[in-house]
């Protein structure tokens, strides 16, 4: 049994197995390693402290679920060859493999690319390196694939993407409200007429799933100090990156410091793009923050020194989107106060964030009943399914002595 399977402890679901071939080949590849120094809340364990996993982890722990989800569906006579299990396992390894250092902050500043589309640049990559042994797997990945439910077991309502970090994140938040019943909803999972839907017996734990992903958002996503933090990171990347195209000599670990110095809209070869990409990890980032809170540009070193030492700035919500009479007046007590050695337009700043439990524009979750008969769930559920955005604005600025 050794010589055919690796066996992993993780905390959230005990001893986990991986089959020797492909999938470990994938899981010690350099590409899949970065992800051990990639934390899964990026700024989160400001708030949360316990809430240092990281990508690696939640990676396994999906392709955990992916071969739970499988067996089930295998049992209940769903055809699942071994090369479309094999893929779907793969495209769930490897879905989170393009992002970047502190979650989604790169994407907002030095890179113009969606994780996601990293992701499948990784993969090319990887199918080229494992002779297409990959190509499957990208065609579930995208969608392409003529079995529809092996995508939706990737990135769909029900994912095993979502059944993982709900489960772990609120293992290692100490969120409780996150928790979901993520092994009744596997055994429920079935498949009608090429898609996944879920027995009635699962309704319930659906509901809860659904409840617990909204609490998830506001009191652990969106908290407001996680988004002040993840806002003054980026404000402090923006600044460092004005700079150095500027011309100032910045002290940066090598490959941030390629991503910085490079020139807007300078057409770059993947394969270079992604060699440099493939090298960042959290350890880039804050190294940089360390060096640059010594800044002699003030703006970027009090960015700098306020994430170093958890100094971080007041973040207000509001219904709608902040006035622009109140930004100025914001403006103009944080600039009485620091000076005029601030930028503050890197110190004050205003945006959204929305966030609705279930989207069904695009996918809906679909309950199978004993008699064949199929619904969508919000015809047949009694609680509210928050299908609604919700949409928050707010504006971060400095705490300071006074307001």
């Amino acid at each position: 049994m050794n010589n055919r399977q690796k066996i992993f402890n993780d905390p959230v679901y005990g001893f986990v197995s991986v089959p020797r071939g492909i999938l470990l080949d994938l899981i010690d590849h350099r590409y899949f390693q970065r992800l051990r120094r990639i934390r899964q809340l990026g700024l989160t364990p400001y708030v949360y402290p316990g809430a240092l996993h990281t990508r690696f982890h939640h990676a396994l722990g999906a392709l955990h679920l992916m071969q739970q989800a499988i067996e089930t569906l295998r049992q209940k006579g769903t055809p699942i060859t071994d090369d479309e299990a094999e893929a779907a396992c793969i495209a769930i390894l490897l879905h989170d493999i393009g992002h970047g250092p502190f979650s989604h902050a790169l994407e907002h500043t030095l890179l113009e690319m969606h994780h996601e589309a990293i992701s499948f640049e990784f993969m090319q990559a990887l199918n080229r390196e494992f002779d297409g042994r990959l190509t499957l797997a990208m065609d579930v990945f995208r969608d392409t694939y003529e079995k529809k439910f092996l995508h939706q077991l990737v990135s769909g309502q029900l994912d095993m993407d979502r059944m993982d970090y709900l489960n772990r994140d609120s293992f290692f938040t100490g969120v409780s409200e996150g928790v979901i019943g993520y092994d009744r909803i596997i055994k429920m999972l079935a498949v009608h007429e090429g898609e996944l839907v879920v027995e009635e017996k699962g309704i319930y734990s659906i509901e809860n799933f659904l409840l617990a992903r909204r609490l998830m958002y506001w009191q652990v996503y969106l908290h407001k100090t996680s988004v002040s933090a993840e806002k003054m990171l980026i404000f402090a990347l923006k600044r460092a990156r004005m700079l150095a195209l500027q011309g100032e000599i910045l002290e940066a670990p090598r490959y941030l410091g390629w991503f910085l110095y490079k020139k807007p809209g300078k057409k770059t070869d993947p394969a270079v793009l992604l060699e440099h990409f493939s090298k960042l990890d959290d350890n880039d980032i804050t190294s940089a923050i360390k060096y640059w809170a010594e800044s002699s540009d003030f703006t970027l070193a009090y960015l700098s020194k306020g994430l170093l030492d958890r100094k971080l700035f007041r973040l207000e919500w509001f219904s709608e989107a902040v006035t622009p009479a109140y930004i100025l007046e914001i403006k103009q007590k944080i600039g009485r106060e620091l000076g005029n050695k601030i930028d503050l337009d890197f110190v004050v700043f205003t945006g959204s964030e929305s966030n609705r439990a279930y989207d069904d524009s695009k996918e809906q979750i679909k309950i199978l009943f004993k008699n064949g008969q199929v619904l969508p769930i919000d015809q047949c559920s009694d609680v509210p399914l928050y299908t609604k955005m919700v949409t928050k604005y707010f504006i971060a600025y400095p705490k300071l002595p006074g307001f």
